[in-house]
């Protein structure tokens, strides 16, 4: 694989040739429409997410569904992303990755950390404009049929406006968030009262709002400019995606009917517009490995860390069902490096036998490491790349693993989630309560202590505690700085509770059956509007 690669150049997928990857369900309709089915195959859908791993991955699972169902698909990545991608997409040669060159920027340590969340976007935004100019070295542009955006990457909607290509808009959380964010806004709740409880019209009586539904966490750097595409709305304020909304053809979320069929109503009344639910967009081989382990290294890129997935197994294997308490926050966002100070005390102190994992920026605001992967010097020139876990610089529990033995184990970077989740030693998961988190959890029976840090997880917690009831607050009011007790605390009443177990693992039978067909019948919706109003 080269280094540099010229604007829209394609790493795999080459070949045009459809092939229908096993197991999936092909729509009657598409035998009886071959004139249908060969203007289809002669255009793309291009799918475009934003950063992050709870992004990537879902858009990814995505391309496979829309595959499936004769479409050629572009897969458009910066260039920081390509080597994020699993090897097993290329056994989905319909399915190509287009690569729009983006440079990692140099540090700046005096600035707003999101302000290199707005340098990518400018650069991407411009890399995509070229792609689709017409111009002496691109004399034919592509065209795709439609253009699949994530909710968050705002800056490239007026590009595809501007060029005339329809988007759909692709929320890669769930229905609840979205639906709740909505309603917060439209009824103007950001100021309740401390006794004050608001039922919402259209969703469920126990997703009524409190008080302490509506606080939020403190952040140590300041909130990104009004812009665009960054991290979302403050909370009440007006929401950036419904101008977004306007102006695309429909909605897609990755959910099902099973779990957010209420809140997918909800969204479909409020913008008046097609709403898919066509997930949970989890890998193939987690629907197909129901009560067995899953293996990461077989479905996801195999990313830099201190052990092997064989390594988890054994640890795994020697702990008491039920036992093992995982905890992991996101790739983005997580606890304070106070706060993970708080957490090693509380994790010593515990009996419990834990698997914690750390990522190289763990505790430190800002971008994402892989933003920031190379060093710069003086004049702004790459220099030698350095090793990972000495550009993050993020908290470490120094000596821990040595105190409590075989009780722990710590993971440096990746690590195999599905695997641990599917492991019947694991009990219980402390999480930041990601979307794609949330679900793999419960898909898998283990019931969640809700630890949320931003956006749509404060959501995502209240639906697991509330509506699913599979989990618990880390404690009674999420938005301040967590102490050693609140965290032990919290981690004895999940651990301890034999019918929130039970009650998680009765849930999970929602996830038995395979892939949703709810959502096999959205994708075949989806396929139906495209074929009838875009071509």
């Amino acid at each position: 694989m080269e280094t540099e690669a010229k604007m829209g150049q394609t790493w795999w997928g080459i070949g045009r040739d459809h092939k229908v990857f096993n197991g999936n369900y092909v729509p009657d309709f598409a035998i009886f429409h071959n004139k249908l089915t060969n203007t289809i195959m002669s255009a793309e859908i291009w799918v475009v997410p934003f950063f992050g791993q709870g992004h990537l991955l879902p858009s990814i699972e995505l391309c496979k569904h829309l595959a499936s169902r004769n479409f050629k698909i572009s897969l458009l990545l910066p260039s920081y992303l390509i080597s994020s991608v699993p090897s097993s997409l290329c056994h989905y040669p319909s399915v190509q990755i287009t690569e729009i060159p983006t440079s990692p920027i140099p540090p700046q340590p005096h600035s707003n950390p999101f302000h290199a969340f707005q340098i990518i976007h400018d650069l991407q935004a411009q890399a995509l404009q070229t792609l689709l100019s017409t111009g002496p070295q691109n004399p034919n542009p592509p065209r795709p049929l439609c253009a699949i955006i994530d909710v968050m990457a705002t800056w490239f909607y007026d590009v595809f406006e501007k060029f005339q290509v329809p988007t759909v808009t692709f929320f890669t959380s769930g229905a609840c968030s979205t639906a709740l964010e909505h309603a917060i806004w439209k009824y103007h709740l950001k100021d309740m009262e401390p006794a004050e409880k608001r039922f919402i019209q259209g969703l469920p009586e126990d997703m009524a709002l409190t008080y302490l539904d509506l606080r939020r966490r403190p952040h140590d750097i300041p909130p990104p400019p009004p812009r665009p595409g960054m991290v979302g709305p403050l909370l009440g304020e007006q929401l950036r995606w419904l101008k977004e909304v306007s102006k695309t053809k429909a909605l897609m979320i990755n959910t099902c009917d099973d779990l957010e069929r209420p809140f997918i109503d909800y969204i479909a009344n409020q913008v008046e517009k097609p709403v898919w639910g066509v997930g949970p967009l989890l890998p193939e081989q987690y629907w197909k490995a129901a009560g067995s382990l899953i293996h990461d290294r077989v479905v996801r890129a195999n990313r830099r860390s201190n052990v092997t997935e064989d390594e988890v197994i054994q640890w795994l294997d020697s702990k008491a069902r039920g036992s093992v308490l995982y905890v992991s926050f996101g790739s983005l966002m997580g606890p304070t490096m106070e706060e993970y100070a708080q957490l090693a005390q509380a994790l010593e102190s515990s009996d419990q036998p834990f698997i914690w994992v750390l990522q190289p920026r763990s505790g430190k605001p800002g971008p994402p490491s892989f933003l920031l992967r190379k060093q710069f010097n003086s004049e702004g020139s790459k220099v030698e790349e350095e090793e990972e876990e000495e550009e993050g610089g993020g908290y470490y529990p120094d000596g821990l693993d040595c105190r409590v033995g075989k009780r722990g184990l710590i993971i440096k970077g990746w690590a195999p989630q599905l695997l641990i989740l599917s492991h019947p030693s694991t009990g219980g998961f402390l999480s930041h309560c990601g979307w794609n988190s949330t679900v793999e959890a419960i898909g898998r029976g283990v019931p969640i202590l809700a630890w949320p840090i931003r956006g749509d997880q404060y959501s995502n917690a209240k639906l697991v505690m509330d509506y699913f009831k599979v989990g618990y607050p880390i404690c009674d009011d999420l938005s301040r700085i967590l102490s050693k007790d609140d965290i032990a605390k919290g981690i004895e009443k999940l651990m301890s509770d034999k019918e929130m177990k039970e009650r998680a693992e009765n849930f999970s039978e929602k996830f038995q059956q395979g892939f949703p067909s709810t959502s096999l019948a959205a994708l075949d919706a989806f396929h139906h509007y495209i074929t009838e109003e875009l071509t």
